[in-house]
């Protein structure tokens, strides 16, 4: 969430910039954003975050991922597997919840079931989040924030 104090910055300096002629190019707009807004990680553009959060606003990246994730289950068979890399936090939190939910079934409140009577949930989740190591990282950068998650799809 862009607390108010950034966007008013960001809205003035934007406003100001805007009142010589139009912003054309990406450079002049990361300039303004850099001047306008701290970064959070040392040896990073300030704009990178800002460019990211526009990027996925205007493209409706996580509507589309959110409505992608039950659609992709329904065409997996059972023993398929389905992996997801994600590649920054909102994404990722987005593909742990429809998984987690996934592998859970729904179960039936205060009814005497049996082990075999009991639903079965649609996935199962395999191992833990794989995270780019150190080496892979420094041959390719753009790995360091990549999550992947796999999950199999059981009978259910």
């Amino acid at each position: 969430m862009v607390k108010n104090g950034l966007l008013n910055r960001l809205q003035r300096r934007l406003f100001a910039a805007r009142q010589g002629g139009p912003i054309v190019t990406t450079g002049q707009l990361a300039a303004i954003v850099g001047a306008a807004v701290r970064t959070r990680e040392k040896g990073k553009d300030p704009a990178t975050r800002t460019f990211q959060a526009v990027r996925i606003y205007l493209n409706q990246e996580l509507a589309h991922l959110s409505l992608a994730l039950p659609q992709i289950l329904e065409l997996l068979k059972p023993g398929a597997r389905l992996a997801v890399i994600s590649f920054h936090s909102l994404e990722d939190r987005i593909v742990k919840r429809f998984m987690r939910d996934a592998a859970h079934a729904d179960l039936p409140i205060r009814l005497p079931l049996r082990e075999r009577e009991l639903p079965q949930p649609r996935l199962r989740v395999i191992g833990k989040p794989l995270r780019a190591s150190a080496q892979e990282i420094a041959g390719n950068p753009r790995a360091r924030s990549a999550t992947l998650r796999v999950a199999e799809r059981t009978g259910a």
